[in-house]
C-alpha cells in the first residue's frame, strides 16, 4: 500500500527539463510559501540534479526507486527470461520421456521418420531421455534459486536503506548502510557474471552503484540536520538524549508502519511503542513534564523524523496513473483542469488519519474546499418564469 497523499506545489508541462526551465517554473511557485528547500529526492537526471545543486543549493538524495527499477531491468528480467526458457526445457523433456516410455520396446531400434532432404533422426534411448530431464531440471531449480536469491538482494537494499533499524529501533550509520547496500550490490553482480549476461545489464549494475556514496551522505545529512533542530529546542541532556534515541526512532516506525498493511506494520507499531513507553512511565524522563511539553516533542519528533525521504515513488505513482487515465483520453494539458486535479489532491484526499496534504504542509487545518469554492463561484440566478412545457 502506498501513503496517500504528498502536497503538490506545481504540475506543469514543459518541453525541455533542464537547469534553466526548472528554475523557470518552480521559482514563482515556491515564491508563494514562506519556506526554504533543503532536500530534494529524484532520480538522476542531469538536469534536476543541477537545479538542486545550483538554484536550490539543497541537498541531493538518491532515489530508492529509481535505483531498485535499474536493477530489476538489468538482471531480475534478463534472469526471468532465462528461467522461463529453462522451464520451456523441463516440459519438453517431460514429453520426451513420456513418448518415450509408452513406445514399444523394438521401436527404439529403428530410425525416426524424417522430412524430404533430412538426415535421420538418431532414436533416443530411454536412459539418455532421462539424462536430458534431470538436466533440464537440474538448470531450471538452479536459475529459479538465483533468480530468488537477487530478487532478495534487491528487498534487501530498501529494508537496510533506512534512517533507523527496523528490527532494533536504533538510529543507523551512514557508512554502515552504504556498506550493507554495497554487498547486495556485489551479491547481484555475481550473479550476473556467473549467469553471463550482457555487458549493458553490467552496466546498469554499476549504473545503481554509483548512488551508493551519496546514501550515505544522505544519512549523514539527515543526521546533522536532526541534532541542529534538536540543539535549538535548547533541551536539557537526559530529554536531548530521549529525543535522540527513543522519541525520533520511535515516530519513524509509525510511519514507516504507515506504509504498509495491518498486519505487516504490527511488529513495528509495537515496537514504536516499547520506546515510548519507558520514557512516560512513573520515574521515566519525561514523566515530570507536562501534557503539552509532552505534546509539543512528539511534534517535534514526528517532524524530525520525515526529514529522511528514501523515495520519489508516490510522484511515479501519480504521473503513472494520471497518464493511463487522463493524458490521451481527457485532454490533461488543458490548465484548468490541471490546477482542478491538483486542488483536490491538496486539499480533498486525505489519509487514513482524516489529514490532508494541505493540513500537513502548512501545520494547519484549512477551510473546506468545497466551502470555499461555494464561496468564490457567483450562482446564476433563477430563471424569471418556469419553462414552457413541451
Amino acid at each position: 500500500m502506498r501513503s496517500l497523499p504528498i502536497p503538490i506545489i506545481l504540475e506543469q508541462p514543459a518541453q525541455a527539463r533542464d537547469q534553466v526551465s526548472w528554475d523557470e517554473w518552480m521559482a514563482p511557485a515556491l515564491a508563494q510559501f514562506n519556506c526554504r528547500v533543503i532536500q530534494s529526492t529524484s532520480d538522476e537526471a542531469p538536469g534536476l540534479l543541477a537545479y538542486v545543486e545550483h538554484y536550490l543549493e539543497a541537498h541531493h538524495s538518491p532515489d530508492l526507486f529509481h535505483v531498485q527499477h535499474e536493477l530489476v531491468k538489468a538482471v531480475s528480467g534478463p534472469m526471468a527470461t532465462k528461467e522461463r526458457a529453462a522451464h520451456k526445457a523441463v516440459t519438453e523433456a517431460t514429453e520426451q520421456l513420456e513418448r518415450r516410455q509408452s513406445a514399444p520396446q523394438n521401436a527404439g531400434d529403428k530410425p525416426g521418420k524424417r522430412g524430404p532432404g533430412r538426415p535421420p533422426k538418431d532414436p533416443v534411448s530411454l536412459e539418455q531421455a532421462e539424462q536430458v530431464l534431470d538436466s533440464a531440471r537440474h538448470e531450471h531449480e538452479h536459475l529459479a534459486e538465483q533468480r530468488e536469491q537477487v530478487k532478495a538482494n534487491i528487498r534487501g537494499i530498501g529494508h537496510d536503506y533506512h534512517f533507523v533499524d527496523l528490527e532494533r529501533g536504533v538510529r543507523r550509520n551512514g557508512q554502515l548502510i552504504a556498506s550493507d547496500i554495497q554487498g547486495h550490490i556485489e551479491q547481484i553482480r555475481r550473479v550476473a557474471q556467473e549467469e553471463e549476461l550482457s555487458q549493458s545489464c553490467l552496466e546498469r549494475i554499476d549504473k545503481a552503484e554509483r548512488v551508493v556514496p551519496e546514501r550515505q551522505a544522505t544519512i549523514e545529512f539527515v543526521s546533522g540536520y536532526v541534532a541542529q533542530q534538536v540543539a535549538q529546542l535548547d533541551l536539557a541532556p537526559p530529554i536531548s538524549f530521549a529525543m535522540h534515541a527513543k522519541l525520533i526512532p520511535s515516530s519513524y516506525l509509525d510511519r514507516v508502519a504507515r506504509t504498509r498493511s495491518v498486519e505487516g506494520g504490527e511488529a513495528l507499531r509495537e515496537l514504536a511503542e516499547q520506546l515510548r513507553a519507558s520514557l512516560v512511565e512513573p520515574g521515566g524522563i519525561l514523566w515530570a513534564l507536562s501534557p503539552e511539553t509532552r505534546e509539543r516533542l512528539h511534534h517535534e519528533a514526528k517532524r524530525l523524523a520525515a526529514v529522511f525521504q528514501r523515495s520519489s515513488s508516490n510522484v511515479e505513482g501519480r504521473n503513472g496513473y494520471l497518464s493511463l487515465r487522463s493524458h490521451q483520453l481527457r485532454g490533461l494539458d488543458l490548465p484548468r483542469k490541471r490546477t482542478c486535479f491538483t486542488a483536490i489532491h491538496n486539499f480533498f484526499l486525505t489519509r487514513s488519519d482524516g489529514t490532508t496534504a494541505a493540513e500537513r504542509f502548512f501545520g494547519q487545518k484549512p477551510r473546506s474546499m468545497f466551502a470555499a469554492i461555494l464561496e468564490s463561484v457567483e450562482l446564476a440566478p433563477a430563471p424569471l418564469s418556469p419553462p414552457r412545457k413541451a
